[in-house]
């Protein structure tokens, strides 16, 4: 089994890294999507969804280095197992968290945007087209 996706927003605050008892680093953002459409009314809607990322070893590093709190980024990555918590507000909801395996610094907040950076250890192996469900 395979899966992947694939995010662009802006950072919802700063990067916080940390390391593991063993040393290894760990950085964890987050990142909110935005989509806005027109409804059947003619009324502007949008709808933000937020997505708690985690980046390990040297892109751990990079992102904790130069993410900053507004940043444009593309995040490819996997969803883990969304975990459902109950809001102040009573309201159900789900936390969608991602571990990061390429991220993609787009700019914003009129910086340049560097070299995007890689995990150098996750191979993707190819797919062959019979495995597709659909």
């Amino acid at each position: 089994m395979y899966q992947r996706i694939i995010l662009i927003g802006h950072l919802g605050r700063d990067p916080e890294m940390r390391y593991t008892p063993d040393g290894t680093p760990v950085t964890s953002f987050t990142v909110a999507t935005n989509r806005r459409w027109t409804d059947a009314n003619g009324q502007q809607q949008e709808r933000t969804v937020w997505f708690r990322v985690t980046a390990w070893r040297r892109l751990a590093e990079t992102c904790g280095q130069y993410l900053s709190k507004g940043r444009l980024v593309l995040v490819e990555g996997e969803l883990t197992e969304p975990r459902p918590f109950q809001g102040r507000d009573g309201q159900w909801r789900a936390s969608l968290d991602v571990t990061a395996r390429t991220v993609k610094f787009l700019g914003g907040r009129g910086e340049v945007a560097p070299t995007p950076f890689e995990e150098e250890d996750t191979e993707v192996p190819p797919m062959d087209e019979e495995e597709i469900p659909f």
